[in-house]
């Protein structure tokens, strides 16, 4: 029995199920866990790899993941056919394209390890930045009071 064409991607298949193959037939080895990319190219948002104008569209995908896919892109990896696992149903092929779309068409794009590696540096840079100039800044105060006190101690003696 064939799924009907979910009106949220426009593909023939149930992204529930295409996300659950996504993780168990192996295309995170190559595509990420997030759909991150690696050695694979990016699934969200999806990298147009200059073969077809729209990377989205239900038929380039299935005929991608069905056929494979090589020396596109820039990548020296090719895509086998089916990911490489026999096993895959062309309705499993279905289902994974339904999630490859949804997951574009939500907006919510996973940051991938570089990414959040790259994130956490920026931040933390910023915050040791920000203390480093409180650090200056608090000290600069403390010596102009400390100024201020011996001044006002040298005054006090002088009018003795």
């Amino acid at each position: 029995m064939a799924a009907a064409s979910s009106p949220a991607t426009g593909a023939a298949g149930d992204p529930t199920k295409g996300g659950q193959l996504f993780g168990s037939s192996g295309c995170t080895a190559c595509h990420g866990s997030n759909l991150e990319g690696g050695i694979g190219p990016k699934l969200n948002p999806i990298q147009n790899l200059g073969n077809t104008k729209d990377p989205l569209d239900p038929t380039y995908l299935t005929n991608t993941i069905t056929n494979g896919l090589q020396g596109v892109g820039g990548f020296s990896t090719a895509m086998p056919a089916k990911g490489g696992n026999p096993n895959l149903s062309a309705q499993d092929i279905s289902d994974i394209v339904a999630f490859i779309i949804q997951s574009n068409k939500s907006g919510q794009a996973g940051l991938g390890p570089q990414e959040l590696a790259r994130s956490d540096v920026f931040w933390v840079s910023i915050a040791i930045l920000l203390m480093v100039m409180v650090t200056w800044v608090l000290s600069r105060y403390n010596m102009r009071w400390i100024d201020r006190r011996a001044a006002a101690r040298r005054e006090r003696e002088r009018t003795r």
